[in-house]
């Protein structure tokens, strides 16, 4: 297959996909590729704040997903020892502290939108292999699908939207520096039990966070830091030590817990990471959300991030491909408007996690 089209997207993300509409909704032939097949694939940080809220509104796209189902947070509960330490409840002029919207929800959306347009189409299945160069300058993707097929994308820019492991970064040879990180995560999901209230809950276990994000359809979401590198010796401790602790954290959950986490199987870690690209572009392509800035899971800014950097983006693909200037130095626009706020993003999740403990001395 040898197709041409304007913009070729790989990574049908939230970013990707927000791209991919604008795009597409402003007449500008694009290509999304997604290398899973099925768009209905779970991810761990599914938590919109305020900002990226108000960029689906702007478009007219949260009622649509709000109607598939979203779950507001009425608060934040420090606990400490078994019980309520303090409470934070949303501003005056806030509703909530945070919403659980399921990104399967919000894709589906971005997706049946999307195709209403013939200027738009997704390809799953389908994973970059090589980027396509014309005297240095970035001019498509070459792409296999899962039954073997070959593609030729040729397209005037090529946005990187893949993740933190980015194919894309790593064709294009672009520099990045890690920002380090002294612990992973482990993840575990089970149902809520009865009367469980829509909070975020956060602990302190063995001097380490604990916290419990409430989802819809009536799911517990754990986030439990470890030391860096350590579940290869934590898994080897028997599983009921750590459900102990977590039951001691959080006494109510006592049943749930024992009914649904019965191993280390039970858990998925996360091997935290962000890092900070030395540029987000170059001739013909751009990188975006985890691929541009991996955030670390604190404060739950990577979603919204990669909506905001859609949304910041797409102005400048316009612009770059009616003046048929797709330099990096045009597509730079991008980069010099989001870079700063990336930055100080990336420095508040640092301090969040360095003063984590505090929010536990109690007076």
């Amino acid at each position: 297959m040898d197709v041409n089209y304007d913009v070729c997207i790989v990574g049908a993300g939230p970013g990707g996909a927000l791209l991919g509409y604008l795009l597409a909704k402003n007449g500008i032939n694009v290509i999304v590729l997604e290398r899973n097949e099925n768009m209905d694939k779970e991810f761990r940080g599914e938590h919109l704040n305020h900002l990226g809220e108000n960029v689906l509104k702007k478009y007219q796209l949260f009622d649509q997903v709000k109607q598939l189902g979203v779950l507001p947070m009425e608060g934040i509960e420090y606990w400490q020892n078994g019980r309520i330490l303090r409470t934070v409840t949303p501003a005056p002029d806030e509703r909530h502290v945070g919403i659980h919207v399921p990104q399967k929800h919000l894709l589906s959306v971005l997706l049946k939108e999307s195709l209403q347009f013939s200027a738009y189409r997704l390809l799953t299945g389908t994973r970059a292999t090589e980027l396509m160069l014309s005297d240095g300058k970035v001019k498509g993707v070459k792409a296999k699908r899962k039954n073997g097929e070959e593609i030729m994308i040729h397209s005037s820019i090529v946005i990187g939207s893949d993740g933190r492991h980015s194919t894309i970064r790593k064709l294009a040879k672009i520099p990045f520096e890690k920002i380090e990180h002294d612990y992973d995560l482990l993840w575990a999901k089970f149902p809520a039990p009865q009367n469980w209230q829509p909070v975020i809950r956060q602990g302190l276990v063995n001097d380490h966070q604990l916290a419990l994000f409430t989802q819809t359809n009536s799911y517990i979401q754990v986030g439990w830091n470890i030391d860096k590198g350590a579940f290869a010796e934590i898994r080897k401790q028997p599983v009921e030590t750590y459900i102990e602790k977590l039951i001691q954290a959080f006494p109510d959950l006592q049943q749930s817990v024992l009914k649904y986490i019965q191993s280390w199987q039970d858990f998925i870690l996360l091997n935290v990471q962000s890092c900070r690209c030395q540029t987000w572009v170059k001739d013909g392509l751009v990188l975006m959300g985890d691929a541009a800035h991996t955030m670390s899971p604190t404060g739950a800014f990577g979603l919204n991030s990669a909506l905001i950097d859609a949304e910041t983006l797409y102005p400048t693909i316009v612009k770059a491909l009616a003046a048929n200037d797709t330099s990096a130095a045009c597509l730079n626009e991008f980069e010099r408007y989001r870079r700063t706020d990336i930055e100080s993003l990336q420095l508040e999740q640092q301090k969040m996690e360095a003063s984590y403990r505090e929010q536990f001395v109690s007076a």
